[in-house]
Formats: structure tokens, C-alpha cells, sequence
């Protein structure tokens, strides 16, 4: 008896499952033309990994190794692009490791206590990020998905220490080694101290690891759904402002004693694994065996946790492939405008940005940088800037918000193709962007209420939202009209990946980077009129501004419609390329 399957679960890698009479499975993975890793599994006899004819290895993690770089090097192929900005990144690791461990090895000019905080805090940070990081690129890399290696014939604890071994295989993972290794240079006293240290260092490094493979594994099922992409959006909301969190406390008047604020995150996070790694690598006596030890009774306990989640996610089925209830309703602008193309196109958006995780994230970034942005000039300000501080967070939102739609026709992708059959004529393709900037002005207008609102409740006067929200209207109709020519001047693929987080399809990275630093542009010098007048003082100049965003948006769509008429089929293929 014998049965074949091919799976491209690591990039290209081909795989080949014979069953044999004997009950015997082998698996052959072809990694590439004269350069192949040949695995075979036998069910009796172990695993052992045919590297060339005659010669079987046993395998184990340089397998995993070995795949995880060709799937690097197979992106990169044929691509000039890609391969200049893996350069780049790697030239940024080798930066960040190198810097990194220099500042960290030179705390030990600092008083002990100072550099023990110091190391108590960067070892937090980088827990954290090894734990929150690797899920942004969750629907980017294919070896955080075990869902990839479920057809393997591989035991469990084949696949966790492959996994991990290329979990720590790249230049970011080794960058962030040097860094954490500058702490023993820093720290460490006498012999005893930078071995224990070395030690106490290693351990951390793998928790991080263990920790990200295990947040990883747990989600994997829930990342794969609409939903789970959904929390994964507006978690990236909190993870914006806790990165600025730092400098909004700076703002708020801690400026003044940092030496305090690093006291006290360190009394807390003291007792975490980071802040017991820290003392382990400073103290180099009795306490540091202790703590070592904690360190691998916790790195021993992530590793179980780790293989419970494995050998779960790969036996649950998966969530993303499961039917959904389909509720027939209509939205409250479907019922109040006529039937027709501007309804059809207007509740088709508003779906997008509903259900759309794609749809959603331009929203969760312009509300992030606009509250940011409101509570930063709060709290750099001395109390004389007045309006000023209500008026430009408003008009720093619309302005976000508009630069999110420089790309309208992107989202629809293939589906466009649609269009050719029910438009015959520019006023059809002028119809179908007013649709859309219904459906912007419904959920934007409100919320740009709301902003405005909060910066002048912030900024001392309530009053201040009154022009705060006229101005930031008409910058969003300016930029509403700049949008719709982008739109159809520079059109590019918005991805349909699991991950929500990317711009374009590989290949049109400068053409979306020129859309948006166009429109950018283009709403500034086209918002001034109107904006720059009110934030002067001049607040009367806010009854302009609707009036005069309403007129360049039509004058936007005019033009855009015709232009849309004009190119529809580079219009379809710059919306339709293969991600």
C-alpha cells in the first residue's frame, strides 16, 4: 500500500508520504534541485534524515534549521527588493546588538543599584516583546503556524526542539542575545559571577523563546479566524500607546526625577523572571545558584505548557475553515437612502470596516495617533496655548483618517473585475466613490465629534470643539478628494492575509509609499486654507471649512471618475496582483 502528499509547509518544501506494507512511514522532504534534505520516518526504527545516498542521520534540530534558511533564502530569490530590505534589516540587527551590548556593558561605570535596575527593566522589555512581537507577523511567517507541520510524521518532542531551534534562527534573535549578554560585562563579579551569569542570561533567553512559541501555539487557531484577526487589530492599539507610555509619563512631569520612575518599575518587576535573572547575573553567590535554578524550573515549566499547546493545536480542527451564520439585515444608511448603486457601494464599505480586519486598522491607528498626539501636547504645554490645543489633535485625526482611504479601490481586489459589468459610464465610477465617502463621513464625522470633544475637555474649554470639529471636517473632505485621485492615479494591492498588517503585495512597496506620502502632502497644502486661519485664532474661519471640504471632494470625484473610466484595466491589475 502506498499513498502520496505533497504540502508546502515550509516554504516550497515538497513532502512525500509512503505507506509501506510493513507499516513503515517515510517522508521525503525536497528542499530544492542539488541541495535537498531527505527525511525518512520509520515507525519502528526511528527517524533518520537520508543526506545523501547511503547515509541517514538521525533528525533533529539543524533540520529545522536548515528548512527555516531555505524558506529565508527561497523568499529572497528572484526578488531585489526583498533582498535589500533583508540587508537592511540585517545591517539594523547588527546595529542594535552591537550598540546594545555596549550600553549595557558600560552600566558598569553606573553605581551597582542603578545598573541592577537598569538590566531589571531591559530584561522586562524584551520578555514582553519576544511575547507580543511574533504575532504581528503571524500571518507573515510561516513557521509560527504549527498548523504547517501537521502532517509531518514527527513526534512531539521532534517538533518543540525543531521549533525552537529556528525560532532562534535569524539575526533579530541573535541581536537580542548580544544584548542581553552586554549585562554580564555590566554586571557580573569575579568568576563565579560572569558563569553564573552567562548561565542566568542563556535561561532568560530561552524563556522568551519558550514564552513566544507558546503565546504563538495557543492562538494559532484563534489567529487564523476573522475574530481572532479582529482582537489582534485593536490589541495593536494598546501595544502603540504602551509604547509611548514612556514619554507621555515624561510629559506629565517625571521628567524630573527619572531616577525614580526607574526605582519603581524595578521594585516591580523585581520578582519576575526578568527581574530574578537580573539579580543572578549582579549578585554571583548563593542567591544566583537560586536563582538559576527558579529560572529553569520556570523555563521547564513553559516547555510543558508549550508541548500541552502543540499537541493540542495539532489535532483541533481548524476554526478558520468552519461555516458561519449569515445574518440578512440592513444597516440604518441602507434603509434611509434609496435603493441603488450609492447605497450598494456605501453598505458594502461600512461592511468592510464591520467585519474586515483590513478595513478596521487605518480606524484603531488614526484614533491611536490622535490620542497620543492630544495628551503629548497636554502635557507639554504651560496652559497659554488655548484653542490650539483643541483645533490641531482634531485636525491631526481627520487628516489620518483620510490618508486611510489614499488606496479605495485596493481593498475590493479581484472582486473590481465586478464593476466592468455594471459601469458603463464615468458618472458610475463618480457614484461609486461618493459611496465610499458615505461610508467615511458616517463613522467619521462622529468620531471626529468625539476627538474634538476630548482635546478641548483637555485643552480647558468645551467651547474649543465647536471650530475644532468644523475644521477637522473640511480637512477630511479635502482629504477625501486627494484620496479619490490617488486612488486612481497610483492604485496597489491591499494583501488578504491572516495578518492585517500590511500595506501592499510585494512589488508595489514605493508605489503605496507614494500614494500615501502624496495624499499626505496633498491634504496639507490643500487643509491650510481653512486650518491654518483657525489655529492662528481666527475660529470664525471654522464655518468656511465644511463648505469648503464638501467642494473639494466633489471636485475630487469628478476628476477621479473620469480618470477610473478612462484606465479601468490598470486600475484592475494594479487591485488584483497575487499576494
Amino acid at each position: 500500500m502506498a499513498g502520496g502528499t505533497s504540502a508546502g509547509a515550509w516554504g516550497g518544501a515538497g513532502t512525500d508520504a509512503g505507506v509501506s506494507a510493513g507499516g513503515g512511514v517515510r517522508t521525503d522532504v525536497g528542499m530544492g534541485v542539488g541541495g535537498g534534505v531527505k527525511t525518512g520516518v520509520g515507525m519502528g526504527a526511528g527517524t533518520d534524515v537520508g543526506a545523501g545516498a547511503g547515509t541517514t542521520v538521525r533528525v533533529g534540530p539543524m533540520v529545522f534549521v536548515r528548512l527555516k534558511l531555505r524558506l529565508v533564502a527561497g523568499n529572497l530569490s528572484g526578488s531585489t527588493q526583498r533582498l535589500l530590505g533583508f540587508v537592511f534589516t540585517a545591517i539594523a540587527a547588527f546595529l542594535f546588538g552591537t550598540l546594545g551590548f555596549l550600553s549595557t556593558a558600560m552600566l558598569r561605570l553606573a553605581p551597582a543599584d542603578i545598573a541592577l535596575e537598569t538590566v531589571t527593566v531591559l530584561f522586562a522589555v524584551f520578555l514582553v516583546g519576544w511575547a507580543v512581537v511574533p504575532l504581528l507577523a503571524f500571518g507573515l511567517d510561516d513557521t509560527l503556524d504549527p498548523s504547517r507541520l501537521a502532517l509531518f510524521p514527527l513526534r512531539t518532542g521532534q517538533l518543540v526542539t525543531g521549533m525552537f531551534a529556528a525560532s532562534v534562527t535569524g539575526v533579530w534573535p541573535l541581536a537580542s542575545l548580544t544584548v542581553m549578554a552586554g549585562a554580564v560585562a555590566g554586571l557580573a563579579t569575579g568568576i563565579g559571577g560572569v558563569i553564573l551569569g552567562a548561565v542566568a542570561v542563556l535561561l532568560h533567553f530561552a524563556l522568551c523563546v519558550m514564552i513566544s512559541r507558546l503565546v504563538t501555539t495557543s492562538l494559532s487557531g484563534l489567529l487564523r479566524t476573522r475574530r481572532g484577526r479582529d482582537v489582534l487589530a485593536v490589541s495593536v492599539v494598546f501595544v502603540v500607546l504602551a509604547a509611548q507610555l514612556p514619554n507621555l509619563l515624561l510629559n506629565g512631569g517625571l521628567a524630573a526625577d527619572p531616577r525614580a520612575v526607574l526605582y519603581g518599575l524595578a521594585s516591580v518587576l523585581r520578582w519576575t523572571p526578568s527581574g530574578v535573572a537580573a539579580g543572578s547575573v549582579a549578585d554571583g553567590g548563593l542567591t544566583a545558584v537560586a536563582g538559576v535554578a527558579m529560572l529553569a524550573v520556570l523555563l521547564a515549566g513553559a516547555g510543558w505548557l508549550w508541548i500541552a499547546a502543540l499537541r493540542r493545536a495539532l489535532v483541533s480542527p481548524d476554526a478558520s475553515t468552519q461555516g458561519a451564520s449569515v445574518r440578512n439585515s440592513r444597516g440604518l444608511l441602507a434603509r434611509l437612502l434609496p435603493d441603488g448603486q450609492l447605497a450598494a457601494v456605501a453598505g458594502k464599505e461600512l461592511k468592510y470596516a464591520r467585519r474586515d480586519p483590513r478595513g478596521r486598522v487605518g480606524w484603531f491607528a488614526a484614533v491611536a495617533v490622535t490620542g497620543i498626539m492630544a495628551f503629548s501636547m497636554y502635557g507639554n504645554s504651560d496652559g497659554a496655548a488655548g484653542s490650539f490645543l483643541a483645533i490641531l489633535p482634531a485636525c491631526i485625526g481627520a487628516l489620518m483618517i483620510s490618508i486611510q482611504w489614499c488606496n479605495a479601490f485596493g481593498i475590493d481586489g479581484r472582486s473590481l473585475w465586478m464593476n466592468a459589468v455594471a459601469y458603463g459610464t464615468d458618472r458610475d465610477w463618480r457614484t461609486d466613490i461618493a459611496g465610499r465617502h458615505l461610508a467615511v463621513a458616517t463613522i467619521a464625522v462622529p468620531l471626529l465629534l468625539v476627538l474634538a470633544t476630548v482635546a478641548a475637555l483637555l485643552a480647558g474649554n468645551v467651547v474649543w470643539a465647536v471650530p475644532a470639529a468644523f475644521t477637522a471636517w473640511g480637512v477630511l473632505g479635502a482629504g477625501l478628494g486627494v484620496g479619490a485621485l490617488t486612488s486612481v492615479l497610483m492604485p496597489y494591492t491591499v494583501p488578504e492575509r491572516l495578518n492585517a498588517f500590511t500595506g501592499a503585495a510585494p512589488g508595489q512597496g514605493g508605489v503605496a509609499f507614494a500614494a500615501s506620502f502624496g495624499a499626505l502632502i496633498g491634504t496639507g497644502l490643500l487643509a491650510l486654507p481653512i486650518a491654518l486661519p483657525v489655529l492662528l485664532g481666527l475660529t470664525w474661519v471654522a464655518a468656511l471649512a465644511v463648505p469648503y471640504g464638501l467642494l473639494l471632494s466633489w471636485g475630487g470625484r469628478r476628476v477621479a471618475g473620469k480618470i477610473a473610466f478612462a484606465r479601468y484595466p490598470a486600475l484592475l491589475k494594479a487591485s488584483s496582483m497575487a499576494t
